[in-house]
Order: C-alpha cells, then structure tokens, then sequence
C-alpha cells in the first residue's frame, strides 16, 4: 500500500545559535536525509523529497502494513522533532473498480425507478 506522508519540524524555531544549527545538523538532518536516500534505494520512498525553504518531507512511501510505514517512519532521526500527517493511498485501479461498482448501482437504481414509474 502507498501512503502520503508529511512532516514538519513540530517546533516552528529553528535553531538559534550556531552551535545549536550545527548540532542539529549533524544529528538529525544530514542522517535523516543518508536514511531517506536507504529508502528510495530500497524502493520505500517512492517518490517525494525535502521541501524547498523548510525543515519539512512529504514523501510518498510504500509499506505492507501501517506498522511497517510506522517503523519505517520511526527510523528517520529527525521523526522525534516532526508533527506527521499519513494520508493511505489507493490506486487508480481499486478507485476504478470503485466507481464502477458505484455506476452499476446508480444504473439498476434508476432502471428500478423507471420500471415503478411505468407501472
């Protein structure tokens, strides 16, 4: 199953010190960012990336369970600092066979009406 995920530092201040900027730096950006391309390698992340100007991720991720996306999201050092939201994704074809299902009962709905309507 795929999933939208998007995350955003929790805590809109960034660091204010550069001591503060480096240490966040080097323990949760870069190895966040060395996990997110393991990821894509392993065809996790399928599509997405940083946003541009913020400490934020929208990623598109494919995992067999949501407790497989929740690991995986987990794994990602800076998930401590993030608000996460998880949008579940179907397919164009599961929505297809949706909608089609739907169309056949809108059909023999308004078929049962005309057949009452003509008696």
């Amino acid at each position: 199953m795929n999933y939208l995920v998007q995350m955003k530092l929790a805590n809109p201040h960034r660091p204010a010190a550069p001591h503060e900027g480096v240490a966040f730096i080097e323990q949760f950006i870069l190895p966040t960012l060395e996990r997110c391309n393991q990821l894509q390698a392993e065809k996790k992340i399928l599509a997405g990336g940083p946003i541009s100007g913020a400490i934020a991720l929208s990623l598109v991720m494919s995992a067999e369970s949501a407790q497989e996306l929740d690991s995986l999201l987990t794994s990602l050092p800076v998930w401590p600092r993030m608000e996460t939201v998880v949008t579940p994704l179907t397919s164009f074809d599961g929505r297809m066979q949706s909608v089609r299902s739907l169309l056949e009962q809108l059909k023999a709905h308004m078929q049962n009406e005309a057949a009452a309507s003509a008696s």
